[in-house]
């Protein structure tokens, strides 16, 4: 059920195009960028990187003159109740312009149409990214469990 546009096409934010055409996403280098230079996924093998692709909605940024990935963001959903929002990267050049936010921004207007109750993530260092486009901390964290690393 996953769209490979987004509700009005793709989303032009300066040089950057964003999209979730999935046959655009560039794989290798976004196992690239989570392996090596994030906190949360550092180390992570490419055949588990391209299952969770493979499993996933996909949004990407490319510069609309290279064509080349820019950023990444990563939702696990079941397109009825509930989103994770996981693995969001810009990459290092493209820092400081706006990418991330407009990215995120981009995959919240894509899941509204499905009345989703909730949308998840979890960040330690960038809450004021989330924030700007609506995101706020857990009411009542206290109510939330995990099974797994913390």
């Amino acid at each position: 059920m996953t769209d490979s546009s987004l509700p009005e096409g793709p989303l032009l934010h300066g040089a950057y195009e964003i999209s979730s055409d999935p046959a655009r996403i560039d794989a290798a280098r976004v196992h690239h960028w989570l392996s090596t230079d994030s906190y949360w996924a550092r180390g992570r093998p490419r055949e588990k990187q391209d299952r969770a692709i493979a499993g996933s909605l996909n949004l990407g940024a490319y510069h609309r003159e290279t064509g080349e990935m820019s950023a990444y963001a990563r939702v696990v959903t079941d397109y009825a109740t509930f989103a994770w929002l996981c693995d969001v990267y810009v990459d290092r050049p493209a820092r400081g312009t706006g990418l991330g936010t407009a990215l995120v921004t981009a995959v919240r207007d894509h899941l509204e149409p499905y009345g989703l109750s909730r949308i998840m993530l979890a960040t330690a260092d960038a809450h004021g990214v989330y924030e700007k486009v609506g995101f706020a901390p857990l009411r009542n964290p206290d109510m939330w469990m995990a099974l797994g690393r913390q």
